[in-house]
């Protein structure tokens, strides 16, 4: 259960990041609303993980997803540039949130 809520964690640090990034600078209602409430449930999230998972290996997973996630979102919504370089390397950061779990 730790690792399904933390793959969920993830996913709500890609939103608030993105919300963040949408908020201009802390100052548009929605965004920001969407950020703090993103940001909470993730960092809940995080924390209940981390009873059973290592902090390292977490917080590694959570990062990756999160990172993972908000790059591909950018480069979706057109925001961030599309490269085959920068698909080559999410996919190795994807490879290596999963062998993370492997190794736990």
């Amino acid at each position: 259960m730790a690792w399904i809520i933390l793959i969920a964690s993830g996913v709500f640090e890609a939103v608030w990041a993105t919300a963040l990034g949408k908020s201009d600078g802390l100052t548009r209602a929605v965004p920001v609303l969407i950020f703090f409430s993103a940001l909470i449930i993730s960092m809940l999230g995080l924390a209940y993980a981390m009873k059973t998972i290592p902090t390292g290996t977490a917080y590694a997973v959570w990062v990756g997803i999160g990172a993972t996630l908000t790059v591909a979102y950018g480069m979706i919504a057109g925001g961030d540039m599309v490269s085959g370089v920068k698909i080559l390397l999410l996919f190795v950061l994807i490879g290596s949130i999963v062998c993370l779990k492997f190794v736990h």
